[in-house]
């Protein structure tokens, strides 16, 4: 007897929702394009047409005395870029130069500023502690001071006779003539150690270069008078980002701490393990201004040194100006600021990459 299969019953299928009709959405979006309008002329004006201006200037030899763009000016191509990166020369002695202190800036004066604003935060961020309120005042009080007056005032701390020789002095130690001494600190510890000769450097190091920088001097390290520099930096840069961190630490739980505590963490593993993961994209932040700032910084080394001694304290952003404003070739300067925002970009990307969420991976199963 043949037996007959039942069909098969399938679930009924979910009304649709009806959607916005399509004028609706238009209508939504010329509006949105409407309100945000004001905004993007002014971006375009005063940032995006700058910017295409100066990169067109960067591919002209200009004096500044003529219209760039009235043909006036004599097209030279990636000429300006090829004799700062490729071509043998004091402009690429110069560039060269200026990176290897801007690199030693940026090395010392990030890691220390985003140290100190931390730790400034965590201990202004504790509820027994009186006077909070005058502490943060008094810490936050060198970031809102004019930059040209605190550089002005490290000039007569760091003098020969200055306020910082004199109390060396005390301690009976004779301070450096600060602004006038062009030798690398490491260079210094390592001829002091007796590794190496700082004045009469020999062997791999002095005999190989790079960009027409010879190995010892790019790694002889920031001279003295750059370390007054990056000692006027942290201590006026760290009161704006320990804003940023009391900011993000009192929106940390406090169950969280409890819970750690009661676990029997103590302070130190509290630090590493609750606050920093809570802080990771504050940090991140944090890390980022300071990238960009110590790459851009050009006030407190055109009123401390202008690049004295020796070129030790020159940096990108004050050899474009003085390239432009000083040499009259704005051509090379514009290339030169293109050259550091590019570096600014991929150390950004960089430290994006490393500071990126990781979420592991789903394991298969066998």
């Amino acid at each position: 007897m043949a037996s007959r299969t039942s069909p098969t019953l399938r679930p009924a299928a979910a009304p649709r929702t009806p959607s916005a009709p399509r004028a609706g959405r238009r209508a939504e979006g010329a509006w949105g394009w409407l309100f945000v309008s004001p905004m993007v002329l002014v971006l375009g004006v005063f940032l995006v047409l700058p910017v295409l201006m100066a990169l067109w200037v960067s591919l002209l030899h200009w004096d500044g005395q003529s219209n760039p763009f009235g043909g006036q000016a004599k097209f030279v191509g990636l000429d300006n870029y090829r004799a700062l990166l490729t071509q043998g020369g004091l402009d690429r002695t110069l560039f060269a130069t200026s990176l290897r202190n801007n690199v030693y800036y940026v090395l010392l004066t990030v890691p220390l500023q985003t140290v100190l604003a931390l730790a400034l935060a965590l201990v202004v961020n504790q509820r027994m502690l009186r006077g909070r309120g005058g502490l943060r005042t008094a810490f936050f009080f060198p970031s809102v001071t004019s930059s040209i007056a605190v550089s002005t005032i490290f000039l007569f701390l760091f003098q020969g006779s200055g306020a910082v020789n004199t109390a060396l002095s005390w301690a009976g130690v004779r301070g450096p003539n600060w602004f006038n001494d062009p030798r690398g600190v490491l260079s210094l510890l390592l001829g002091g150690l007796g590794i190496v000769d700082a004045d009469h450097p020999t062997g791999v190091l002095a005999h190989h270069s790079f960009m027409g920088l010879s190995w010892f001097q790019w790694l002889s390290g920031p001279s003295v008078a750059m370390c007054t520099i990056i000692l006027l930096a942290v201590w006026t840069t760290s009161g704006t980002f320990m804003l940023i961190f009391l900011a993000a630490l009192q929106d940390i739980p406090r169950e969280l701490e409890e819970a750690a505590a009661i676990e029997g963490a103590g302070r130190l593993q509290t630090l590493r393990h609750v606050i920093l993961p809570a802080l990771r994209p504050v940090l991140f932040l944090v890390l980022t201004l300071g990238l960009i700032g110590t790459w851009q910084v050009f006030d407190q080394v055109y009123v401390m040194s202008q690049g004295a001694p020796g070129n030790t304290t020159l940096t990108p952003a004050f050899l474009s100006y003085s390239s432009a404003f000083g040499d009259a070739d704005f051509g090379q300067g514009a290339a030169i600021a293109f050259v550091l925002l590019a570096l600014i970009l991929t150390m950004t990307a960089v430290q994006r990459f490393l500071f990126r969420e990781r979420t592991p991976r789903a394991r298969r199963s066998r």
